[in-house]
């Protein structure tokens, strides 16, 4: 049998050339399985929450989500990522996964760091004191809480955090909100207002704030105590004494009496002329809108009337058959 001018059989050569195009088939089909495979529906079957914590890997991300079941095999996770060059650029941090996602849906939701946008909402009215005991019971949140700050530096909002982000930095968004919000609206304010400095107006926006829940009445309410400082009238505030005996640290848990409208305190409106030294609560940003943009009104008193809401007067004796009034409802009750 003769051989090629390579000294090598003619069969060998045809088997050494068969043999490499099986290997490159082979190796096309591989490459085309595995990049169906990265695009192919995963077996999540609902919608799952995963937190990737930073300092992760890829082998340990391909790791996890195999086993939470979001995708079917770390391998083609891996190999389809580095084939993307996405490696370096997975985020950290909460993911929610829609059902049947592929791998490479995973990917690109790690790449883009779509991470689940938490929410935690600080009712208006709260004292810091309350606000840091909310901030502290919120899971997702990490680290200790900050010390309570300044009464009133806190704005209650709706707030967007990530899973992991710092309790202390959540409360700082806040104060900045509010440091924000007061001086836009103190350039938008009234003309005449019985204000010395922005601080004036937050303390007085906290006291509308404790006195009425309703919106369309923070307006009307603003401009009986803006009155009453024009007049050198006292503001005589229930909410002001209720903080002179509380200092913030939770609600007055029975109703005022004639001998608390009487106990001294820095608070106390009955007592003291003008404003208390402090705001009694963290006002929302309409409560601070009001005090300084007030409705154009005469009147100088106001009650509850029994149904949420207050009924106001110009004068002492409106007010005094208003008062009468309240009394006879609660009797009643």
């Amino acid at each position: 049998m003769e051989r090629g001018e390579t000294g090598r059989h003619p069969w060998m050569v045809h088997f050494l050339a068969a043999g490499v195009l099986v290997a490159v088939a082979t190796a096309a089909f591989l490459v085309i399985w595995a990049r169906e495979a990265f695009q192919r529906p995963g077996p999540l079957e609902a919608e799952a929450t995963l937190v990737l914590s930073q300092g992760l890997g890829l082998d340990a991300i391909a790791r996890r989500l195999a086993n939470h079941g979001i995708i079917n095999d770390p391998l083609i996770f891996k190999v389809g990522v580095r084939q993307a060059g996405t490696h370096q650029r997975l985020r950290a941090g909460e993911y929610a996964f829609p059902a049947g996602i592929s791998a490479h849906g995973v990917m690109s939701m790690l790449v883009a760091g779509r991470t689940v946008a938490r929410r935690l909402t600080v009712p208006e009215g709260l004292t810091s004191v309350e606000v840091i005991g909310l901030v502290t019971h919120v899971e997702g949140l990490s680290g200790p809480p900050p010390t309570p700050p300044e009464e009133g530096s806190l704005l209650p909002e709706t707030y967007h955090f990530n899973y992991g982000d710092s309790r202390s930095g959540v409360v700082g968004r806040m104060a900045d909100a509010m440091s924000d919000t007061l001086a836009e609206l103190w350039l938008q304010r009234d003309d005449g207002l019985p204000y010395a400095n922005p601080r004036e107006a937050l303390v007085l926006a906290s006291i509308v704030e404790k006195e009425t829940a309703l919106a369309d009445e923070r307006g009307r309410v603003a401009a009986v105590f803006v009155n009453r400082l024009r007049r050198g009238m006292r503001l005589q505030s229930d909410s002001t004494v209720v903080y002179g005996l509380t200092l913030g640290r939770g609600p007055l848990d029975r109703p005022l009496t004639r001998a608390d409208l009487q106990t001294p305190s820095p608070y106390n409106t009955y007592l003291i002329d003008g404003l208390p030294p402090g705001p009694i609560a963290n006002p929302g940003r309409e409560s601070i809108a009001a005090a300084l943009n007030p409705i154009d009104s005469d009147e100088l008193y106001f009650v509850a009337d029994g149904t949420g809401g207050h009924a106001f007067a110009r004068n002492l004796k409106d007010h005094n058959r208003n008062v009468a009034r309240w009394r006879k409802h609660q009797r009643e009750k």
